[in-house]
């Protein structure tokens, strides 16, 4: 048998939906010797990726840990262990995350009931208070940063809605998490999940989630087994807990680059990455609006990290797509169901969220819009974010 050819991935700028760029410190840091998954050194490496989760949640849960596998092994693990066959749930449904965790619970057994909003907008507390009073659910699910539309939901108020009925609340965080603030503890997050390739500039393969005491202790009572033994809370939290009892044989050097990923954020501050993405996220509308092109997602309701935009009347959507990556080695995302054919993603996540990147994506994106007939005026978007950049 022929030995395989040399591994050469080319260069690309990655600036789709996830992955995002990598730090250049996190692929050294993974780079770094393997030990076994019990090593003494291996357990001070998940003690404080634990503290750092817990930073980046703003939580104190003790149960803050990365499952091995990515951000939608953590959607299994946090629904999987909360639900049991015929509980019923509640799922917000505004785009493509919100259907499969609606999935997820079905195949776990729950009685899903749905709310849904057009793609692009978000919930109203209102629509949740009076789904909670006609369905009395155990769990309620909701998208924070719905990745397929850019919507970007508040929590809050729904927090306290679900709450006061006496229900859990189930996060998902994957885009969200180190790119605008995630208040695990302030909100009354019981579950929440997250993954490691979107703002934390880590390559896929865990997923950060974060489980409060109200959870545990329904988790711990259940009547029934977790669907799943690989991602049974009841187990895990041995592994990851004082005991280290084996459960399975962790990724190492993935772990070492989540502790490096964390590590750059807390070095950084999260007040002031938040920040950072923030003013990116201005400086690319901008941008883009100088050039005709309009955001996907409810107005004030925008993702500084995913911006998800209509793609011009007549403009061949997939050409701009395969020339920005073939000729300038930048890749976006395309749209996905009800969004397909019709917004591309933007994506300004971690590392990736930079001036120089936004005027990369819009001077490239300008040149291909020409070619394909859009009239306006030459460096008009690269002009518009440089005014944001001086204030």
């Amino acid at each position: 048998m022929p030995a395989l050819p040399p591994l050469n991935p080319p260069i690309r700028t990655l600036l789709g939906p996830g992955p995002s760029d990598i730090h250049p410190r996190v692929l050294a840091a993974m780079a770094r010797p393997t030990v076994g998954h019990l090593d003494p050194y291996y357990l001070q490496v998940m003690d404080k990726v634990q503290g750092g989760l817990r930073e980046l949640f703003r939580t104190t849960n003790r149960m803050t840990f990365a499952v091995s596998g990515t951000g939608s092994a953590g959607m299994e693990a946090t629904v999987v262990n909360l639900i049991e066959p015929g509980d019923a749930m509640i799922v917000g449904v505004n785009g493509v995350f919100g259907g499969r965790m609606t999935d997820v619970a079905e195949r776990a057994g729950a009685k899903v009931t749905k709310i849904e909003r057009p793609w692009g907008e978000v919930f109203t507390p209102e629509e949740v208070q009076k789904a909670v009073d006609a369905v009395k659910p155990k769990v309620v699910g909701i998208v924070m940063a719905e990745t397929s539309t850019g919507a970007y939901q508040p929590i809050e108020e729904i927090a306290k809605i679900v709450h006061d009925a006496g229900a859990l609340l189930l996060v998902d965080a994957v885009t969200s998490l180190g790119g605008v603030p995630v208040e695990v503890d302030k909100w009354g997050i019981d579950a929440i999940y997250s993954g490691t390739q979107k703002c934390l500039s880590c390559p896929p393969g865990l997923a950060p989630v974060s489980f409060n005491q109200r959870a545990m202790d329904v988790i711990l009572g259940r009547k029934t087994k977790v669907q799943s033994w690989y991602l049974d809370v009841t187990m895990l939290a041995n592994y990851w807990g004082s005991d280290r009892v084996y459960h399975h044989t962790a990724p190492i050097n993935m772990s070492y680059g989540l502790y490096e990923a964390v590590s750059i954020i807390l070095e950084e501050g999260l007040d002031a990455c938040f920040a950072r993405h923030a003013l990116n996220h201005r400086a690319l509308k901008a941008g883009l609006a100088a050039i005709g092109i309009k955001y996907a997602a409810q107005e004030g309701y925008q993702l500084p990290m995913l911006n998800a935009v209509h793609v011009p009347a007549g403009v061949d959507e997939a050409k701009v797509r395969s020339d920005l990556l073939n000729r300038f080695g930048i890749e976006i995302g395309a749209g996905l169901g009800a969004f397909k054919g019709k917004v591309w993603r933007i994506g300004l996540m971690g590392y990736g969220a930079r001036p120089a990147n936004v005027y990369l994506v819009l001077s490239a994106l300008e040149q291909l819009l020409a070619e394909q007939g859009c009239k306006f005026e030459a460096g008009a978007s690269v002009a518009a974010a440089s005014e944001v950049y001086r204030g």
